[in-house]
């Protein structure tokens, strides 16, 4: 599929079948993930594929919004290697994360599997559950599958604001 069809059909699914995420993609899906930019290629990112039973429950402890989908990434960064900005007043933890999960959700799309980018949920409460390391904040958890039966977007999927609304030339 061309990258640009890719980007255009690509959406958050909202169901998702019983069907298992092949192994292969998801390795291709992971390995998306590393290959991102990060600033100073500090790579800060950690990933956590969550689909035993026990992780499951966990993640439908801290959210509503995993929508049956056998595989979940919780995508993490270390707080204490990122990039700090000139001036301190940010870093680049959040932004380098938001990339690798970036890239892995368009790899999903390019392997045929489902995803959805949730947000819905207390990361601290999570990462306490999940007794991930202090010095690990949670960006989002990526639902991982494939739609159930009948499922499409969302009917606002396809609705976007003109360039001319969203891009200024200085």
């Amino acid at each position: 599929m061309e990258f640009s069809e890719l980007i255009q059909n690509r959406y958050s699914c909202k169901k998702y079948s019983d069907t298992k995420v092949d192994e292969e993609a998801l390795q291709a899906i992971l390995e998306a993930g590393r290959m991102a930019p990060t600033a100073k290629n500090l790579q800060e990112q950690h990933i956590y594929v969550v689909q035993s039973k026990e992780g499951i429950a966990k993640i439908d402890e801290a959210t509503p919004c995993r929508y049956g989908a056998p595989v979940c990434l919780v995508v993490a960064f270390h707080k204490n290697n990122v990039f700090t900005y000139p001036g301190g007043k940010r870093d680049s933890g959040i932004e380098d994360a938001t990339i690798v999960a970036t890239h892995m959700l368009l790899a999903a799309a390019n392997q045929g599997v489902d995803s959805c980018w949730v947000n819905f949920f207390d990361p601290d409460a999570l990462a306490a559950a999940l007794h991930l390391p202090e010095d690990e904040e949670i960006l989002m958890i990526m639902d991982l599958g494939h739609a159930a039966e009948g499922v499409k977007p969302l009917p606002n999927h396809s609705s976007r604001k003109s360039l001319a609304e969203t891009v200024s030339y200085i």
